[in-house]
């Protein structure tokens, strides 16, 4: 084989044969068919080297099969010539070039493909192990030939190979390896780049993106892409679309980059501060971009998913389809080949090919099970097909953990699944499905609120949150699925519907006539009303065929608020209105009835009632308001017939029907006063007849509060015992029991209080508590019962006050209680003024307020209550002469026992002047020791107040006093102030002169050298006492500030002579040890 030269800038190539003819092949004028080209590089015996950059430069000018034919001839001329042991980058050639073909292949093929239909193509996965192969032979070459196995060639293509198959620990291994010896090789760094992209390693990728394009910025594939696409994952979004642009720029046939700013125009025109303009020209640049990116490469499963969507919102299914199965057949990731079957399904169901789309969302979920698209898909597949438990199913597993995905719009549509009645479940079972809906709803309300709530913070919102707050029909659920539950839940779902139907100006008029019953139910009869006029008008324009049916129901409403609002006259107008529309319109006669009967107008209402009868009379509750009716009436034989009449012939289990006449037969035995045996014995049946109508009412309805309530008084009364005429106990024993009835009963009206807000209720339970002695309990629930459900005017409640006062005040000896229970016996008389049992109470109260006051002593009692005691138990004598003297035929008293009274009261108010002569000198008496106590505590307050102010006087004294000494004090410590400093002046310039006389003798006879031992003078030593010396010590600031205290020490004492101490003077004086040398005179020491 001849040597191979290069020549010019190696854009050819000089094959040498047979040593004399040179071949020049040029490399930039390739003719694309190679055969000449392989005969020559046959011929010549060249290098690897020669038949890799040839193979390389056709591969590079997209002649890739003739690439291919060079790379198979090579392996042949070298097995032909024994030359295997080079083959090895022959074989990452031809893998290589497998991986090449691998990328433009499908990854399957669609064999029910209805646009894009592929044939004589070959999977990814054939080449990708045609590649694995190559690249094996390969390394058994080099194992043979003796050159070892490996090298970088080898890794990288080992490595590319990893990557394409997402071998990605491998694929990094191989990477790694290479980089461990060169660390800039480029293709090695944009390999492990990808795969810290594809493990979200962002930040490391961006890092290795930046330095491949700073190692080749001119590097394919480009590294702005990468780039581009980490700074998008870590949210800068402006610097990732110049990184896009530039690559552009750059690379102007690049359909990745065109792909990536065709994604993003298409995500900005999404921007909702954006202009209308802005948004258009934003979506029509960013659907060019993704046309010219599809253009480019027709095999890019991205690009053809991307122009697949615009398709589908353009409505053209054909080609929208071609793309989504063409994405489909070329995804390389799950995603997107989630996403093409979705777009496929989504294709298939706006077509209405509902066999098709539910395969291609099968595919879809089976991929991915928490993608939220696919699983919507999935459910309203399984809904068209009528299969509701399974989209609930699919949605729950959407929702619920592992990885719950949050998706309004699922949550949403499964609070809608669950809210709607299914065939197959039971009450109980749609109950807890009705709650699990009103659930989700309130989660999907409060995700939409933190979507308002981050928007309000210059946070975008997401697209779903406007239109998903904006449907209607989702408030009228919501409001529907609270009605029974919360009022003020529903009230709040219907107003915000009709706030959006509002915005339409569409408002639909049953929306207005909900909203006027709930304000109807809450007491607001004004709003109601004007809500129900103004859906009666809206409905009136909708024309007769749908607003009729609308318009009936509201105006009966409309009457039932002018009824309540007591506009009797509107009320029957709206009635009468009504039924000249709608003759068999019962409910309308009821109410009409009704209104008769508040008027006292009975047999007008019973008329009426007698016509509605006639028209329907198997209507259950117009039968239930008859027997109401005959019962308010004071008919108790007709209501009884009637009642079982209706329970025999139409509904032996209509619960209000047993609840009534399980109160008709308990009221008819408890007001039976037939005293025989016989009579007796019927009384004690009724009870127990009344006790099995109200306990199959139970069964029936378990939540029925009205039978519990007559069985709770049967307990509290016992009916079913000695009150209904069952053998009496022994008298120990009676009271135990009716406490313990009580008690019973007690339970069981608690229970029902919670179900049924009534003031029955709350009277049962007062009378419950009395019948235990308790009170003060049983005042607070009758209290209750009167002012929350009967405005302070029931007569029987007022009674049941009156007479729970009047046991208190007789137990606790108050007559305090005892004025309270006659206010409430006034209160009763005088809304039944012509009540003789309600006159017979309050004569009695009033008597026995004199009577308790009578018995009290006189502490405890005043003359002011005694007085007005007596006033009113001469009233009571009053009423008492006028009830025993009263001729009626029937009263509801005993005449005997009012006369008795009435004598009673006559004894008892002859001591009446006894009581108050007592007390007026009992009072007298107090209010002397009153006064004298005054005057006692007045004078010792008045000592008190003596004293203290004698103790305050005399502290001021010392105050000033000792103010005074410490002014003396302080102007005398200034004046020895003075005097010391004026001394220490003067002791200064003695010590100078002292010490320039000192210094003087020394330089005259000391030596020049080491001066003379001193030697202690044995003699008597010289007093030198200084007083200026010693006041500076005592008394100089700036000695004591600039020089540290020093420890005194023990001085030697001295006689002092009678001269020096007349000489210095002054008390003060201090000895100091004399000088080793003394002076001649003393006049020296002291000048």
């Amino acid at each position: 084989m001849e040597d191979v030269t290069y020549v010019g800038s190696g854009r050819s190539i000089d094959i040498e044969l047979g040593g004399q003819e040179v071949i020049t092949i040029d490399l930039d004028n390739l003719d694309p068919n190679p055969e000449d080209v392989l005969d020559l590089l046959k011929e010549g015996q060249c290098r690897v080297s020669v038949w890799t950059k040839l193979a390389g430069e056709y591969w590079r000018r997209g002649y890739l099969a003739a690439a291919e034919r060079i790379a198979h001839s090579a392996i042949e001329s070298l097995q032909a010539n024994g030359t295997t042991a080079s083959s090895p980058p022959i074989y990452a050639l031809l893998a290589n070039i497998q991986i090449a073909h691998a990328q433009k292949a499908p990854k399957l093929v669609l064999s029910e493909a209805r646009e894009d239909k592929l044939t004589n193509v070959r999977p990814k996965e054939e080449y990708y192990r045609e590649a694995a192969q190559y690249l094996n032979t390969g390394e058994r070459a080099a194992a043979e030939g003796g050159e070892g196995v490996g090298g970088t060639l080898a890794f990288l293509t080992r490595g590319i190979q990893q990557l394409a198959t997402r071998s990605m620990d491998d694929a990094m291994r191989s990477f790694e390896g290479v980089l461990a010896e060169k660390p800039t090789n480029v293709v090695a760094l944009l390999g492990k780049a990808r795969i810290l992209y594809a493990r979200r390693s962002y930040p490391q990728a961006l890092k290795l993106f930046q330095q491949i394009l700073q190692l080749n910025p001119h590097c394919i594939p480009d590294p702005r892409i990468g780039i581009g696409l980490c700074l998008w994952a870590l949210d800068y979004k402006s610097k990732a679309k110049a990184a896009w642009q530039r690559s552009l720029e750059v690379n102007p046939t690049d359909w990745s980059a065109q792909l990536l700013l065709g994604l993003e125009s298409i995500n900005a025109s999404k921007t909702e501060n954006l202009s209308e303009k802005d948004r258009a020209q934003a979506f029509l640049s960013g659907t060019k971009f993704i046309e010219k990116a599809f253009n480019a490469n027709q095999k890019s499963a991205a690009a053809a998913n991307a122009l697949c969507e615009l398709f589908l919102r353009k409505g053209s299914y054909k080609r929208a389809l071609k793309l989504a199965e063409r994405t489909i057949q070329f995804a390389d990731t799950l995603t997107l080949l989630t996403e093409g079957n979705l777009r496929a399904a989504r294709v298939l169901h706006a077509e209405g090919s509902l066999k098709e789309a539910t395969k291609y969302y099968t595919t879809a979920t089976d991929g991915q099970p928490k993608h939220v698209l696919g699983a919507i898909g999935m459910a309203q597949m399984q809904i068209q097909n009528d299969e509701i438990a399974a989209a609930i199913h699919t949605l729950d597993l959407l929702l619920q953990p592992p990885n719950p995905q949050r998706s309004v719009e699922a949550m949403v549509m499964l609070a809608s699944l669950r809210a709607h009645p299914r065939p197959g479940v039971s009450s109980s079972d749609f109950a807890q499905e009705k709650a699990k809906a009103r659930e989700l709803f309130d989660r999907a309300i409060k995700a939409l609120e933190q979507d308002d709530s981050r928007s309000s913070n210059g946070h975008v919102p997401p697209h779903t949150a406007s239109y998903i707050n904006d449907d209607l029909d989702m408030h009228i659920e919501i409001a529907r699925l609270w009605q029974e539950e919360s009022l003020d839940r529903t009230t709040r779902a219907l107003k915000e519907a009709l706030r959006l139907s509002e915005a339409n100006e569409q408002i639909d008029p049953r929306l207005l006539n909900n909203m006027g019953a709930l304000q109807h139910m809450e007491g607001n009869l004004a709003e109601a009303r004007a809500l129900y006029e103004d859906s009666l008008t809206k409905a009136a324009s909708l024309g007769p065929d749908a607003g009729e049916g609308m318009s009936t129901s509201m105006l009966y409403n409309l009457a039932r608020v002018y009824e309540d609002s007591g506009d009797i006259s509107m009320a029957k107008e709206a009635y009468d209105k009504l039924l000249a529309r709608h003759p068999e319109y019962v409910d309308a006669k009821v109410r009409q009835a009704q209104m008769l009967a508040d008027l006292n107008q009975s047999n007008e209402a019973h008329d009426l009632l007698k016509q509605a009868m006639a028209s329907q009379n198997s209507n259950l509750n117009l039968r239930a308001f008859y027997t109401y009716f005959l019962i308010q009436s004071n008919l108790p034989k007709p209501a009884k017939d009637f009642v079982f009449a209706t329970l025999k012939d139409h509904d032996k289990h209509d619960v209000y029907s047993l609840c009534a006449a399980g109160w008709i037969q308990y009221h008819q035995s408890r007001e039976s006063r037939d005293s025989s045996p016989k009579g007796l014995e019927e009384r004690r049946r009724g009870f127990q007849r009344s006790a099995e109508f109200y306990d199959k009412a139970l069964l029936l309805d378990p939540l029925c509060a009205f039978a519990a309530q007559g069985l709770a008084i049967v307990t509290a009364e016992d009916a079913l015992g000695t009150f209904g005429g069952g053998p009496a106990t022994s008298g120990g024993d009676d009271p135990q029991k009716r406490m313990r009835n009580a008690r019973d009963a007690l339970d069981i009206f608690a229970k029902i209080r919670e179900s049924l807000n009534d003031g029955s209720v709350y009277l049962n339970m007062g009378h419950c508590y009395y019948a235990r002695d308790e009170f003060d309990r049983a005042i607070e629930s009758y209290e209750t019962a009167s002012i929350r459900f009967y405005n302070g005017h029931n007569v029987s409640v007022l009674l049941c006050l009156c007479r729970t006062w009047y046991a208190k005040a007789s137990k606790d000896q108050s007559f305090v209680a005892m004025s309270t229970a006659l206010k409430y016996a006034q209160k009763a008389l005088h809304l039944q003024p012509s009540d003789k049992a309600i006159l017979y109470n309050i004569a009695m109260v009033q008597q026995k307020a004199a009577e308790l006051l009578f018995g009290l002593s006189p502490s405890k009692r005043t003359l002011k209550d005694l007085e007005w005691a007596i006033l009113q138990a001469g009233h009571a004598q009053r009423l008492f002469a006028s009830l025993a003297a009263d001729s009626a035929s029937v009263v509801p008293y005993s005449r005997d026992i009012a006369d008795q009274r009435r004598k009673y009261g006559e004894s008892m108010l002859r001591r009446g002047d006894e009581h108050l002569a007592t007390q007026k000198e009992f009072e007298a008496e107090a209010q002397a020791k009153l006064v004298a106590a005054r005057l006692r505590r007045q004078m010792e307050r008045d000592k008190l107040e003596a004293l203290e102010q004698e103790k305050i006087e005399e502290h001021r004294r010392q105050a000033e006093k000792l103010a005074e000494e410490r002014r003396k004090a302080r102007e005398q410590a200034q004046e020895w102030t003075r005097e010391v400093q004026m001394e220490s002046e003067e002791e200064r310039e003695r010590k100078s002169k002292r010490a320039a006389k000192k210094v003087k003798a020394e330089g005259e006879s000391g030596d020049e050298g080491e001066p003379k031992k001193k030697k202690r003078s044995g003699g008597k030593l010289k007093k030198v006492v200084d007083q200026d010396v010693d006041n500076e010590q005592l008394f100089s600031d700036e000695e004591v500030d600039s020089k540290p205290a020093k420890k005194r020490v023990p001085k030697k004492r001295v006689v002092r002579d009678d001269e020096d101490q007349d000489a210095v003077g002054g008390p003060r004086k201090k000895q100091y040890k004399s000088k080793e040398i003394i002076s001649d005179t003393d006049d020296e020491e002291m000048s």
